[in-house]
């Protein structure tokens, strides 16, 4: 008797000494987490969907910046359809698909956060270059340059993660100990760098500076705005729309890295640092959060967003020529 509720409690009961134990949550907190982390990635999929034929299909649309927004909610769309049911699925007792699937699931999951990452620094950057260099901006920023630095972008994060689970690729399971898990250890000194410290860095240096010269900029409109000849008050206007969209932008920033901090702050304070598994659970999940957050603050600071969503959704998109419609 005594046996066989031993064996109830290992994912593989036929492998008594090598087997890892059932670690079971209550129903309670995990339909809890289930039905959370469900919705979420319902969510997700469908408002980064949303964004992703709005960018393609209106021609009005085909900005360098918002190709750079269409490359985020494309990593957006994966994290959703991907990443979201695969933590739903360490959720469970028991890894039950094998260490092959769980490296290669691994590998999925930190490509797409890893370009999204990579992809901020572009826009941190195409807002640099707009507000701190307007005169040359649509010479340095072009829509084939932008599309050269989102392949790069994507390409990069396919190597580095391939590099560095390149030992878990040829040896799945490596670091488990036990079977019936699912671990990777990646985090290290060069990832942190890499991952984290580097774009976090970058990001925080050029939106400061953004925001500098967005201020002075503020202030010398005010002042020689009754001044202004026609012409310039154009100009004035073209400068406003730059500087709304640095904020708009700034913001989707902002909330990408609170998302982000948590985690890897954590792993920063030290290895010896316990975690408990809700804390992890919901560090990771803050984390995948971003992905979903990122299409609302559109939704809520471009018009224009707004506007294709209501085409996409009445069908309108379909109507000829509907790609040349007047959304801005």
């Amino acid at each position: 008797m005594m046996q066989n509720l031993e064996e109830a409690e290992l994912c593989f009961p036929q492998l008594l000494n090598t087997s890892c134990k059932k670690h079971i949550r209550p129903r309670a907190e995990a339909m809890f987490i289930y039905v959370v982390l469900s919705s979420i990635s319902l969510l997700t999929v469908v408002l980064n969907l949303l964004v992703i034929i709005s960018i393609s299909h209106f021609r009005q649309l085909h900005t360098p910046t918002n190709l750079l927004l269409l490359s985020l909610a494309v990593s957006d769309f994966l994290v959703g359809l991907l990443l979201m049911p695969f933590q739903i699925l360490l959720t469970e007792p028991c890894w039950l698909l094998g260490d092959l699937f769980c490296t290669l699931c691994y590998l999925i999951n930190f490509i797409t956060i890893c370009s999204s990452a990579v992809t901020m620094v572009l826009i941190s950057f195409d807002r640099y270059v707009a507000i701190c260099d307007p005169l040359h901006y649509h010479t340095k920023i072009t829509a084939k340059r932008v599309k050269i630095c989102v392949y790069l972008c994507w390409g990069y994060s396919v190597f580095y993660n391939v590099f560095f689970l390149y030992d878990h690729l040829i040896q799945p399971g490596k670091y488990n100990s036990c079977y019936g898990e699912c671990l990777v250890n990646l985090i290290g000194v060069v990832d942190l760098l890499f991952s984290f410290i580097i774009p976090i860095s970058a990001i925080i240096i050029m939106y400061v500076r953004v925001f500098a010269v967005a201020v002075s900029q503020a202030r010398a409109m005010r002042s020689h705005i009754r001044a202004v000849t026609l012409k310039r008050s154009a100009t004035v206007t073209a400068r406003k729309s730059e500087m709304k969209a640095a904020r708009s932008l700034g913001v989707v920033v902002a909330v990408f890295l609170m998302c982000y901090c948590p985690f890897y702050c954590v792993y920063l304070s030290g290895n010896d640092l316990v975690i408990s598994p809700s804390s992890e659970l919901l560090m990771v999940s803050l984390l995948i959060l971003n992905s979903c957050l990122n299409p609302v603050i559109l939704a809520f600071f471009y018009p224009w967003f707004r506007k294709s969503v209501k085409l996409i959704v009445t069908f309108e998109i379909l109507q000829p020529h509907s790609c040349g419609a007047n959304i801005m």
